[in-house]
This record gives structure tokens, sequence and C-alpha cells, in this order.
């Protein structure tokens, strides 16, 4: 028992000259949900609407250019290894975002944008941090369109059914595998839903929703590269991101303490004054 992957056909299709790629439309569509989640986030800690939208210019693009470099550089048996196509390197619509790339300079370009808007980089991502973990989730379903991203063979009755070109070399005999896309949308909301949850009832802030998003998508993240078999960098016997994987975590929880730490320093603000009275506190963030 499994569930079957979408018509190859689903993937990819023409509206009059144009090619739409349903990994593309995921990825916005989980762009659209963050910034609104964002812009609700932020409104209810004082800021104004209309500043998301400025720092998001700046994120955006500084996040794909960094997933994508990510993904190459981690990857780069499909476009610099023996048969390898360099140009498709260029070809963010066929797939291919690294997480880790994408938050490095997404949050580079955030704070870029935080600094010309005049508005607080900690309380921005504070902010932003539930709803780039849903973005994460929604862009998932693209990974499913394409039939990448899954697992080893299973026949667990969650398993998905991938057509025999999708399926990498040494497991052409097998046809259902772990969904481990789903695995990481699944986690995604849930982690999303309890950062939410534990903000409202701890009043986190000073940067540690940020940490704390770190740490939940990386716990997860963490498992459920263990479970896949797309082409990856190895080393010492580990996939790369597994190494990533575990260095971040570690970084997230010092980072979650510390910043704590300085948190507990700091006159504590009105929550809906958090990002109103950005200018006093900017210096120091």
């Amino acid at each position: 028992m499994s569930f079957p992957s979408p018509p190859v056909e689903w993937a990819a299709y023409q509206v009059g000259p144009l090619t739409v790629r349903a990994y593309s439309l995921w990825i916005l569509a989980g762009i659209f949900v963050a910034l609104w989640l964002t812009t609700k986030r932020w409104v209810e800690r004082g800021g104004k609407s209309e500043v998301v939208a400025d720092v998001a210019f700046w994120a955006i693009p500084f996040g794909i250019i960094g997933g994508r470099l990510y993904h190459v550089i981690t990857t780069p048996g499909p476009y610099f290894g023996a048969g390898g196509q360099p140009m498709n390197a260029f070809k963010i619509w066929e797939g291919g975002l690294g997480i880790w790339g994408a938050v490095a300079l997404g949050s580079l370009g955030a704070y870029i944008g935080a600094r010309r808007h005049g508005v607080t980089f900690t309380a921005f991502m504070d902010a932003a941090a539930p709803g780039i973990l849903i973005a994460q989730a929604i862009g998932r379903m693209g990974n499913y369109f394409n039939q990448e991203l899954f697992g080893g063979p299973t026949d667990l009755p969650w398993a998905v059914r991938i057509d025999p070109a999708f399926r990498p070399d040494g497991f052409e005999q097998f046809a259902s595998f772990h969904p481990t896309f789903l695995y990481e949308l699944l986690w995604n909301l849930a982690g999303a839903a309890l950062i939410v949850y534990l903000d409202r009832r701890l009043d986190l802030r000073g940067g540690r929703v940020f940490w704390l998003y770190v740490i939940v998508y990386v716990s997860g993240r963490l498992w459920i590269e263990m479970v896949r078999i797309d082409t990856a960098v190895h080393v010492l016997g580990l996939r790369i991101n597994v190494w990533v994987s575990i260095g971040v975590l570690l970084l997230g929880i010092g980072m979650f303490v510390m910043w704590g730490r300085r948190q507990a320093a700091r006159p504590r603000l009105p929550r809906d004054q958090l990002a109103a009275d950005q200018r006093d506190v900017a210096a120091t963030d």
C-alpha cells in the first residue's frame, strides 16, 4: 500500500509561451503565507505593516540565491561531475534550494533591509520565524511534484510511489519509498505551531524566537536527512547536511541561551512595543 506521485506532466505545463512549474508555484505560495503571518506578528509587536514588504524585498532574493548556492556546493555532481551540466546550476525552477544557504543569506538580506528602514533586526526575525518554517513546509510540496528528496525503499502504508525515471541508481527495482518531503512538511507545520505557542506562553523576544526556530527545524532535519538517498557529498561516512545540522543545532542552543541572558538584562517593554520602539535598542542588536 502506498500513495502515488503526481503525473509527470503536472510538474510543468505550458501557458501560452510560458512554462509554469509546480515547484516555483509552491515556493511562491510559501513566500506569500510567510509574508502574511510575519506581517500579522509584526503589527502585533507595534510595527508598521508596510515594513515587512520593505525588508522582504531584500531578504527573499538573498535567500533564493543563498539557497541555490548551498545546494550546488553540497550537491555538485549533477552540475560539475561526470556528465554534469554547469548551466543547470542556474535553473532554480527545476528544484534544488538548500535551506541553510537560504537562511544565511536571507538573514543577511533581512539585516540590510531592517537597517535601511530603521527597525530592529532581532525583533523582525522573531516575528518572521514561524512563517519561515511554514514556507519551508509548503515548499516541500514542490519536491513531491518533482518526485525528488524521498528516502529509502519501504513498504509502509504511507510510502510514496516513484516513477522509474526518478529512481536513483541502485534503487531501480524498488517502487515505493519513504516520503521524506512529507515528513519534513509535517514536522515544520508542527514546529511552527509549537513556536507560536511557546512565544505567547513564555513571551520570548530578543532573537530567541528565531533561534528556537533553528533548534526545532534542525532537530527534525537531522533525522530526516539520515533517511534520504538523493545524491549528496559525504564526509566521514555521513551526508554533509547531517554534519551541518549537528553544527547548527549546537549553535542554535548556544545562541538561544546566550540571547536569553542578554535579553534578561534589558528593560522589559510591553509586547506591543517591541517593534514600535526599535530605535532605542537597534544599536545593540
